[in-house]
């Protein structure tokens, strides 16, 4: 069981680029916080992660309230805002601009992305491509908590050539729009967010916490993927650590140290993830979704899933089917 796919394939991750950007020095450039605009670009996904490519010069990026955190970007690299957050592009450090919030909507007579042209002065040109990441949060979406602030993926690794490579070829669609191209650029934008990760995950250092780093510790991971494979069996810590050749005592710790909460917390919540999912689509009943995630009565998934969630199933069900899905 490949961990980190069937979590993206859960949480819905699905992208779209939205602005192919062509802006000359001196230029300045600020994104809203997401929560004032998802509802007017991806309003079918419960969050929404900003990201930006640059496949020409460079600029400087940080978070608005969060000076430190700025890195220059060259050339094939990219950022990815995993909260949210407020942040800033431009030419110049520490500089600031309020956002035009009136160019944040989904075009219904043209396809993705916008085109624009006529931003800064006549300095070098920079050449960036923006889009977003639409994934839910609840009940449980653990990536969301393992990445930082502002993630800069650096081009020139293998992975990162690989990203190079794709950021050209969505280059190359926004200028020639053709029948599909909205639909290959969401998934390059996916692609590029997956090898984004796996890059993160790979400069860890070994002595980092987390989810990610618990995906590659020996027996963590393991136990992580005996619970993504078979959510459903009646697992317990017992069970667990003998699978994975530890203690009882022993897991329990390392696998708390690590993931931040204890196993079978984990497995609850994940459980809940997978039932949320189901509870989207049509002919399945509440109680067939709690016998499929591993609860033996209804009454039980009911009371884990409003503890966790807030709402009963069923009030969830309805919310979901007064939702656009994808």
């Amino acid at each position: 069981m490949d961990v980190l796919s069937d979590v993206l394939r859960t949480v819905r991750l699905t992208g779209a680029v939205y602005f192919d950007v062509r802006a000359r020095a001196p230029w300045i450039a600020e994104t809203p916080p997401i929560s004032s605009i998802r509802a007017n670009i991806m309003p079918e996904f419960e969050h929404v992660i900003p990201f930006h490519i640059v496949l020409d010069g460079s600029c400087w990026v940080h978070i608005t309230d969060k000076p430190d955190t700025a890195v220059r970007m060259e050339a094939g690299d990219a950022v990815i805002i995993a909260g949210g957050d407020a942040h800033i592009m431009g030419t110049e450090r520490g500089k600031a601009a309020p956002p035009d919030l009136s160019i944040y909507y989904r075009p219904q007579d043209r396809p993705l992305p916008f085109v624009l042209s006529e931003l800064g002065g006549r300095g070098e040109q920079v050449n960036l491509v923006c889009g977003y990441l639409g994934c839910d949060s609840e009940p449980f979406n653990p990536i969301l908590d393992a990445l930082p602030r502002l993630l800069h993926v650096r081009a020139g690794s293998d992975r990162g050539n690989l990203i190079h490579d794709l950021i050209r070829m969505a280059l190359r669609e926004s200028e020639r729009p053709s029948a599909g191209g909205e639909t290959i650029l969401s998934k390059l934008s996916e692609l590029l967010f997956l090898q984004a990760v796996r890059q993160y995950l790979d400069d860890l250092p070994a002595e980092s916490t987390g989810w990610l780093s618990g995906l590659r510790d020996r027996h963590v991971g393991t136990a992580l993927r005996l619970m993504h494979a078979r959510p459903a069996d009646r697992w317990t810590l017992d069970t667990l650590a003998r699978e994975v050749g530890m203690s009882r005592s022993v897991f329990a710790e390392r696998f708390t140290a690590l993931i931040g909460s204890p196993p079978m917390h984990y497995l609850s919540n994940w459980r809940l993830q997978l039932a949320a999912l189901a509870l989207a689509h049509h002919g399945t009943s509440i109680a067939q979704v709690a016998a499929e995630v591993g609860y033996e009565s209804e009454a039980a998934f009911n009371r884990a899933f409003k503890k966790q969630v807030g709402v009963t199933p069923g009030s969830w069900r309805r919310s979901q089917m007064n939702t656009p899905r994808v």
